[in-house]
């Protein structure tokens, strides 16, 4: 398995409490939340991580630098913003297979990770070229909803921010296969431009887990952080995995 990072975010939404790092390295619970991210993938043992680096990524590598860790890690630099899509495009040129798994570097969703890698797999050989982790969420407006045929696995569409007593949100983890990406321009948006088309075309799968989500984008968020990898052994939940990981 090989593992795209974004983690080249400015973080603006965060600039009053945070204002010196990228997004993934802000402190949660005096460790960077990038920290965080690696330590939910050595389970998973990935070949590879690629970091899709931009803002401040001096900071990003000579932290890495710093560690000691189970995969290999390496880096691609953007040196302008290319957006979401432009930065995983770039990424995919470090990706020696057909596919990489995708996380946001400002977001932990707690799924099994090699589950969700099979089921990309198994849709993508079919007819899928893009798979999205999805959350189950009550009473929320912050987010857009997903639309699910929980028959076919298809998403059939993306619907507005709103309030919304119960619904699919995006959980910021993708399958996406390397090939889909290659008539993509330089600069684009995952969600805005890819991910919509995929949508009109029918090839964007969607997998439900219903693992702990976190999203520190923003200043209320970013606080309820501080506490959220502290909790007791008995309020987590497991990390089922439908593959052995031995």
């Amino acid at each position: 398995m090989e593992v795209i990072i974004l983690a080249g975010g400015i973080g603006s939404r965060l600039q009053s409490v945070v204002s010196d790092v990228p997004k993934c390295m802000a402190p949660v619970d005096g460790k960077p939340f990038l920290h965080y991210l690696f330590q939910y993938l050595i389970p998973f043992k990935p070949s590879r991580v690629v970091l899709a680096l931009g803002y401040k990524h001096e900071i990003v590598e000579a932290w890495v630098s710093t560690l000691q860790l189970p995969f290999e890690v390496v880096n691609s630099i953007e040196s302008s913003p290319l957006g979401t899509g432009g930065a995983i495009k770039k990424a995919f040129s470090a990706v020696q297979g057909d596919y990489a798994i995708v996380i946001n570097g400002d977001t932990f969703f707690e799924i099994a990770l090699d589950g969700f890698a099979l089921f990309h797999r198994m849709e993508s050989s079919e007819w899928a070229e893009a798979s999205l982790a999805l959350k189950p969420m009550d009473n929320f407006t912050r987010y857009g909803s997903v639309v699910l045929n929980q028959k076919t696995h298809r998403i059939t569409a993306f619907e507005e921010k709103k309030q919304c007593e119960y619904g699919l949100i995006n959980g910021g983890i993708y399958g996406i296969q390397k090939h889909a990406l290659d008539t993509c321009p330089e600069k684009f948006s995952i969600e805005d431009d890819f991910f919509a088309h995929k949508v009109a075309e029918g090839k964007l799968a969607g997998y439900v887990s219903y693992g702990d989500f976190i999203d520190i984008g923003v200043p209320e968020d970013y606080e309820m952080a501080q506490t959220f990898f502290n909790k007791p052994e008995d309020d987590k939940d497991p990390w089922h995995s439908i593959i052995s990981r031995s």
